[in-house]
């Protein structure tokens, strides 16, 4: 708030005898520098809220708001997150897809997709085993099983088995 704007809050007395060089010019100059930096925070606060404006330490905490915080979660809570930032942006922004086909073949592919960066998932259910179904992961993939578990045991449906199988290198 500039010291202009305090001002004109104040009573007519106060205003009248607030000159340059006076105390209570100068407590309000003071008080002007002490609200610039929450101002400017307050002016840009939609970008704490943007996955791809957020600063890096806000992204984790804003997979929470997109029900994601499970491709995060770590026993250790100082751990850094086990995908790179860029990839949880990613998450986030996709979010409210995600939710609107959680369950689904689609949603458990495209996070698959989102928090990997890969394509080449596939899903299928055997014929002799209903309610199961074998996650394919893309050879590319492997090395990222441990986020890969966590995404198919919160995007299955509760009542299914899941079984998650590297697929082999073609030659």
């Amino acid at each position: 708030m500039r010291r202009a704007a305090i001002e004109r809050l104040l009573p007519a007395a106060y205003q009248r005898a607030c000159v340059p060089g006076s105390v209570l010019w100068a407590l309000l100059e003071v008080m002007e520098a002490l609200h610039a930096p929450d101002e400017a925070i307050l002016a840009e606060v939609d970008a704490l809220f943007d996955p791809y404006r957020a600063p890096d330490g806000l992204v984790a905490h804003l997979t929470r708001w997109v029900a994601m915080d499970h491709v995060v979660a770590s026993p250790r809570a100082d751990a850094p997150p086990p995908l790179p930032v860029g990839r949880l942006r990613d998450l986030v922004a996709r979010g409210a897809l995600l939710a609107r086909w959680r369950g689904t073949p689609f949603g458990m592919r495209t996070a698959l997709e989102v928090a990997t960066g890969l394509t080449g998932f596939t899903l299928t259910e055997p014929a002799d085993r209903p309610f199961h179904v074998v996650v394919t992961v893309p050879p590319a993939a492997a090395g990222q099983l441990i986020v890969i578990t966590r995404i198919v045991e919160a995007e299955k449906p509760a009542s299914t088995t899941v079984e998650i199988v590297v697929a082999e290198e073609s030659p």
